[in-house]
Formats: structure tokens, C-alpha cells, sequence
């Protein structure tokens, strides 16, 4: 019962809430309209993400227990999330963009007192410790983690289905610490599958599609990596109850937003190589890959999201059977270099197997 209502409860509150913003998205122009880049039919409201903040930010006001930390998150989201509609509505510039995701990161570093100060054991002789170079090292973070699942969200689905993955390990792994946390990524889980069901239109065709835009996006990327550097850091634990000093390793982390994290790093390396800005769109992430490959949309969807629900568990299973971090951070870079070479010489690769088949 510890979890059942509160999940129930920021569902209904999802789905209630985008009932509600459904009609006023045409009145404010929240719409994502068809164009080069965008492959669907008519204008779709962009409402997804006003309405998981907003059922998040009700159920946790009746199911968490109010603390300094808690507050100074909620307001980052509320930045993010209005720097999102706004980029909705007026598609900002990157560096409005960069500057608001700098603000949230000060909010995490100098208002709740969390960064990035330790990576863990992950090069097997010491501790690596960052210092005050940790400050730095979290903006990065936080710029990177917001970027890499705005940057995934280029099919139906596909964003919110790589976030219930995170969220859901990211639950399970505050659930076992028993830190009342694990309720923030629970709440997020109930308000995405309500807003799947829009975005999928399934199991209901009937059902409006809408679209968690830039600002459902961005709020997910923010959340996860408040979630991450609060399960990860010890020296900096407060606010609401933990029964432990360190949630989870760090390298763990790499593991629980693999997925999008991979693919942000892959196609920046590769668009800084042929000369462009790391944030100029294109179309070669890795779900462009497989729709070219032949896959439909519903396949690339399921193929996409398998991969990442098994690398959480393989990151979850290192975290409970107590992995060496060396041996987890090294699998991790040699998956790394294995995607980003797959992705190099993805045409070869399908020509061998479609040769072999």
C-alpha cells in the first residue's frame, strides 16, 4: 500500500490532466506541426509533459513528506519545464537552452548541496574522487542527461518507454535502500504510462495523440539525473530519510540511462566530426537506423526499449551481487566503443547479414 496508491493516484491525475490541457494546446499554439524532420499527420499537442509535472507535483504533495530538497527539486522542474513549453512554442535557441539547464544544475550543486564528489572505484586501485572539480563535472551531467533524452525523443514512444525503464530501476533501487525517494521515479512511472496511452493510442484508438514535447523531455533528463547524483553521493544525504549513506554505485548509474546516454555521445562524436554543431538535428540516431534497416516503427520501438531494459538489469544485477566497479565501468566502455562502431559500420553490417540470411 506503500506504493500502490500513490502510483494510482499520479495515474489518474496524468490522464485527468491531459483531458484537461488536450483543448487549450491549440488556443496557446502548443502543436507540433508535420514539416522535413517530422514525419506524422496534422497538428499534435504538445501537452504530455505539462501534464506528468503537473500530477507529479499534486501526488507528491499528498505522498512525500516535505524537505528542503524535495522543494528546491520541484522548483528546478518547474524551470525546465517552463524553458521546455517556451522552446515548444518559440523553439529557443540552444544557448537560452544551455543557460536554464546551467541554472537547474546550480540548483542541484548550491541550493541542495548535491554533486558529483566521487566516481566510485572505477579504475580498481582507488577511489576517484573529483573535489570541487565535482562542481564542474555534475553541470556536465546535468546538461548531458537532460540533452540525451530530449535528443531520444524522435518516435512514438520511445522516450517515455526509455524513462520507465530508468524510473522504474531507479525506484526499485531507492525501494531496497528503503529511502522514501523511491516514491519520486514510482510517481513518474504512473504518470508516463498514462500519458503512453495517449501518445501510443493503445490499448484505446480512439484516444488523441499527443506528444510529451521538449518540455516532457527535458523534465524526464532533469529528473533522472537529480535521481542519479542522489543515489550515488554519500557526503551529501539529506532531506528526505535514507537508510544508507550510497543508494548505488556510480557506475551503475551508466547503466540505468545506457540507451540515451550512448546514443547522445555517439551521434555528437559524429556530427562534431563531419564539421557540425553537436546540437544541429539530423537523422541518424539509432531508431532512424533501424527504421532505414527495414524495421517498422512499433519494431524499432520493442527492439529499442528491450535493449535498455537489459542493460539496467544487467547494471541492477552488478549493483546486487556486488560487482567490482572496474569490471562494471569497463564492460560498460567496451559496450560503448562496440555501439558506436556498430553505428560507424551499420550498412556494412546489414548488408553481411542480409547476404547471409
Amino acid at each position: 500500500m506503500d506504493y500502490f496508491i500513490p502510483f494510482i493516484t499520479a495515474f489518474i491525475l496524468s490522464f485527468a490532466a491531459i483531458l484537461v490541457f488536450n483543448p487549450i494546446a491549440a488556443k496557446v499554439g502548443l502543436l507540433d506541426l508535420p514539416n522535413e524532420r517530422k514525419c506524422h499527420e496534422g497538428a499534435i499537442p504538445l501537452i504530455g509533459g505539462v501534464s506528468i509535472f503537473f500530477s507529479v507535483l499534486l501526488a507528491s504533495s499528498l505522498f512525500i513528506q516535505e524537505s528542503q530538497t524535495l522543494n528546491l527539486y520541484l522548483i528546478s522542474a518547474s524551470l525546465i519545464l517552463f524553458i521546455g513549453v517556451l522552446d515548444d512554442r518559440y523553439d529557443l535557441s540552444v544557448r537560452v537552452r544551455l543557460v536554464a539547464q546551467v541554472i537547474v544544475a546550480s540548483i542541484l550543486i548550491f541550493g541542495a548541496g548535491f554533486y558529483l564528489s566521487s566516481l566510485g572505484d572505477i579504475f580498481y586501485f582507488f577511489d576517484f574522487r573529483l573535489g570541487y572539480v565535482g562542481i564542474l563535472v555534475t553541470v556536465i551531467a546535468v546538461i548531458g542527461c537532460i540533452n540525451a533524452f530530449n535528443m531520444v525523443d524522435g518516435i512514438d514512444g520511445l522516450a517515455g518507454m526509455l524513462s520507465l525503464v530508468t524510473f522504474s530501476s531507479l525506484a526499485l533501487l531507492f525501494y531496497r535502500a528503503d529511502n522514501e525517494w523511491f516514491l519520486i521515479p514510482l510517481l513518474f512511472d504512473a504518470a508516463i504510462i498514462a500519458y503512453l496511452f495517449f501518445n501510443l493510442r493503445w490499448p484505446f484508438a480512439s484516444l488523441q495523440k499527443i506528444f510529451m514535447g521538449d518540455a516532457g523531455s527535458m523534465l524526464i533528463g532533469l529528473t533522472v539525473v537529480w535521481l542519479l547524483v542522489l543515489g550515488t553521493q554519500s557526503n551529501n544525504v539529506h532531506g528526505l530519510t535514507a537508510s544508507s549513506d550510497v543508494i548505488f554505485s556510480p557506475v551503475t548509474a551508466l547503466y540505468l540511462i545506457a540507451i540515451p546516454l550512448m546514443d547522445m555521445a555517439a551521434i555528437m562524436y559524429r556530427r562534431v566530426k563531419k564539421g557540425h554543431s553537436p546540437f544541429k538535428p539530423d537523422r541518424d540516431h539509432l531508431h532512424h537506423i533501424f527504421e532505414r534497416a527495414g524495421y517498422n516503427r512499433k519494431q524499432t520501438l520493442i527492439r529499442i526499449t528491450l535493449l535498455s531494459l537489459l542493460l539496467a538489469l544487467f547494471g541492477i544485477a552488478g549493483e546486487f551481487y556486488f560487482v567490482s566497479e572496474w569490471v562494471m565501468f569497463s564492460v560498460f566502455i567496451a559496450l560503448f566503443i562496440a555501439y558506436n562502431w556498430a553505428l560507424a559500420h551499420v550498412w556494412q553490417i546489414i548488408t553481411w547479414l542480409k547476404r547471409n540470411d
